[in-house]
């Protein structure tokens, strides 16, 4: 009985084993290898064989004493802050609307949701590009017909006008997701519950204050954290903005900060320095969220 006590005990261990050492494997080698890179000075003539000199912190402290970054990081913390919030309150209000739609109106919308967020990243660009175009956009020519004075109007040129166009891009491709989720979540709120705060008395809004957003709690928890963290990563949308028209010195976030460093610019060293400051921006502005996630978990 022991030997199958034991036996019984070491086998899940030894199942998960191989997958968490190919895990560790796959996250910790390009860890530690950014880690060794933002030490040294490496550029183009380290691509080209000369061996790479270890600097230490140098990339940090030039990081650190270039006010463009500061820069950068309050455009990329406002920006990640903005469209979390925006893609969270809209994605809550869809899933909320579709609980109250009929059978054939939710399959729609749903169908309509997966289809945008199925579409991939580079084809939506190509579309809003389009919309948004200079002189043939959508957006010029519907403002124009209205009486606006738009056109031939860059709705990139402009730091602002640029951050809405990224904002109402990452926006929509971000809300499917949080919808999506939250729905599944909302279905799993009993109904008993909700029936019987009704019957004492209580508002449709206070039912759902009350009764409704706390048990999906854990769920908006973690919808919350996963998109503060894309929002805080996005380049793509940023990059190709950018170059359909927009200033990437006055439109930069950290993504495409760290690729002009990098690709660019060359200078591999600082670029990896500029990625771990924004692991550690990362993890700061997440940490919030782990210890609700966690204070959640143990009060369960």
């Amino acid at each position: 009985m022991p030997r199958t006590r034991r036996r019984g005990s070491t086998l899940p261990h030894g199942l998960v084993l191989p997958a968490t050492a190919l895990l560790v494997l796959a996250l910790g080698y390009p860890l530690v290898r950014q880690v060794v890179l933002s030490l040294q000075e490496f550029g183009l003539a380290q691509q080209f064989g000369r061996a790479p000199e270890w600097i230490g912190l140098q990339n940090y402290r030039d990081l650190v004493g270039d006010p463009y970054l500061w820069k950068v990081v309050l455009r990329t913390v406002a920006f990640c802050f903005v469209n979390a919030g925006l893609t969270f309150a809209l994605g809550l209000g869809i899933a909320v609307l579709m609980r109250r739609m009929t059978a054939w109106v939710r399959i729609a919308a749903q169908c309509g949701l997966l289809l945008a967020w199925a579409m991939p990243v580079v084809a939506v660009m190509i579309v809003w590009q389009f919309v948004f175009d200079t002189e043939y956009g959508v957006v010029n020519w519907l403002l124009t017909r209205l009486g606006g004075d738009f056109e031939g109007h860059s709705w990139l040129l402009e730091p602002l006008s640029f951050y809405a166009v990224a904002t109402l891009v990452v926006v929509w491709m971000s809300v499917p997701f949080v919808a999506f989720t939250l729905y599944a979540a909302l279905t799993q709120v009993p109904d008993d519950v909700v029936e019987a705060a009704e019957i004492d008395g209580a508002s449709a809004w206070q039912r759902f204050r009350h009764v409704v957003l706390p048990s999906i709690r854990p769920v908006l928890l973690v919808v919350l954290l996963l998109q503060v963290i894309w929002d805080l990563r996005v380049f793509t949308q940023i990059y190709t903005l950018q170059k359909a028209g927009g200033v990437a010195r006055e439109t930069n976030l950290l993504g495409t900060y760290i690729y002009t460093l990098g690709i660019k610019g060359g200078d591999f060293g600082t670029a990896a320095a500029a990625a771990m400051f924004m692991l550690a921006l990362t993890v700061v502005l997440t940490a919030p969220y782990v210890r609700m996630m966690l204070k959640q978990e143990k009060e369960q």
